[in-house]
């Protein structure tokens, strides 16, 4: 199928000479699959492994530095915090720098950050380190869109977008394991151990095989002020805030699942912790399978509104069985019919979430670090902002997690139509040839 639009922009020749790179080597960065691939989806992985390596050892750290549990509990909300902040200052600063600078120098500090927790003295000093964490971590996130964005438009993009939906949906599923089996020989500092090689190695492959992919006619020579006003005019752009503000409400409704399913499945239906991780791992796998679905069958053939059009309609229709079911208008209900509810929600995701990002950045060429930024900034915020609704009403009922589903759902559709308008723009992107 031909894919014209494939590659949006080349290096001109001031960037061969300002960084270390030529214009053949971003072409043919753009030519090899297999080389962006694992540059970016290392770095859309590292943010996750981060994050869920670490649970399994939570106990641990309790007991090892005399911390009460609510107050260890910080040092994941602090990570998840600087992963949200840390997006708004990095996004910027590559549209202005170039890719390739903010990235290793995030790496870098991130190496450092993590190499600190494992030597991390009290749960304060630990909370800070993880706050660093997450602030250099961001960097990874932000600009593995940005990169994207300048490497590919189009279909293209879409597909490279699904092809990181399949690295960030096993990267949550496989980091808790690895975690798990690191406890076997180690304890909990070694977790933070092997995150720093893991750091270590993939600052080492974005140096060696990652070139600079904003050339610097496109950069902005303004600070602070410019990166305010860059983001200002992409939030005046009524349809990539309404891209952003679907995807961060879709968002919302996966993170209510993350944040409420251990408890829904286990305590309120009984399962035993290895039914929930089989469950975890099967919805999961469902927004993998539909992700590539997305990017090898649909993108280029369907109008990208369209599928999301549909995607958001699964998510609301599967968040609306939920709700009833809870509230026991289908009477008593088992397991079965709540995992293969939950399981048609996730799956949906696969198609949701890439295809926001894509046609947000679709809307801008000048700014897409600081659009990406916005992109990631919205989604963390908006998911640990109705995360905690899910436990509103105790300990007893399912009731609040497909609220707040149902809600999330409903309003990012209300967001995709009342602000994209995608009726307004014609067919989106589509065939290849687009």
């Amino acid at each position: 199928m031909p894919e014209s639009g494939a590659s949006r922009a080349s290096i001109s020749n001031e960037a061969q000479a300002a960084v270390p790179t030529t214009e053949p080597a971003a072409r043919a960065m753009r030519r090899t699959g297999l080389l962006v691939t694992l540059v970016l989806g290392g770095l859309t992985a590292t943010p996750p492994l981060a994050m869920d390596m670490y649970l399994p050892s939570l106990p641990q750290v309790t007991e090892a530095l005399h911390a009460p549990a609510a107050t260890v509990q910080l040092t994941l909300t602090a990570c998840l915090a600087g992963m949200a902040l840390g997006q708004l200052v990095v996004g910027p600063m590559s549209d202005k720098w170039g890719r390739r600078r903010p990235l290793l120098i995030g790496l870098a500090v991130y190496v450092v950050a993590t190499a600190l927790c494992a030597i991390a003295p009290t749960v304060e000093f630990l909370v800070a380190f993880r706050l660093a964490q997450g602030l250099a971590g961001a960097a990874g996130i932000v600009i593995a869109r940005a990169v994207v964005r300048d490497l590919y438009d189009g279909v293209a993009m879409a597909r490279f977008f699904s092809t990181l939906m399949l690295i960030s949906g096993v990267a949550p599923i496989i980091a808790p394991l690895i975690g798990g089996q690191i406890l076997r020989v180690t304890d909990w500092r070694g977790v933070f151990v092997v995150l720093t090689v893991v750091g270590v190695l993939l600052a080492g492959l974005v140096w060696a095989r990652l070139p600079e992919t904003l050339a610097p006619a496109d950069r902005h020579e303004g600070g602070v002020g410019e990166a305010l006003r860059s983001m200002r005019g992409l939030l005046a752009d009524r349809a990539f805030a309404g891209y952003m503000l679907t995807g961060g409400f879709s968002f919302a409704a996966l993170f209510a699942y993350i944040s409420a399913s251990p408890f829904v499945i286990q305590e309120i239906y009984g399962a035993s912790p290895q039914t929930f991780s089989l469950l975890f791992g099967l919805n999961s796998i469902g927004l993998v399978v539909v992700g590539q679905i997305n990017g090898k069958v649909l993108v280029g053939r369907v109008s990208l509104d369209a599928v999301l059009a549909v995607g958001l309609g699964v998510v609301v229709l599967a968040a609306g069985a939920l709700l009833l079911m809870s509230t026991g208008v289908f009477g008593e209900v088992g397991l079965a019919p709540v995992a293969a509810a939950l399981f048609v929600l996730m799956s949906a995701m696969g198609v949701t979430l890439p295809n926001t990002q894509t046609l947000a950045l679709l809307r801008t060429k000048q700014a897409a670090g600081s659009a990406s930024a916005l992109l990631g900034t919205s989604s963390f915020l908006i998911g640990a902002v109705v995360s905690p609704l899910v436990g509103v009403a105790g300990e007893d009922t399912a009731v609040p997690m497909a609220v707040v589903q149902v809600a999330a759902a409903l309003v990012a559709s209300a967001c995709f139509m009342g602000m994209c308008r995608p009726w307004n723009r014609g067919a989106g992107v589509e065939g290849a040839g687009s």
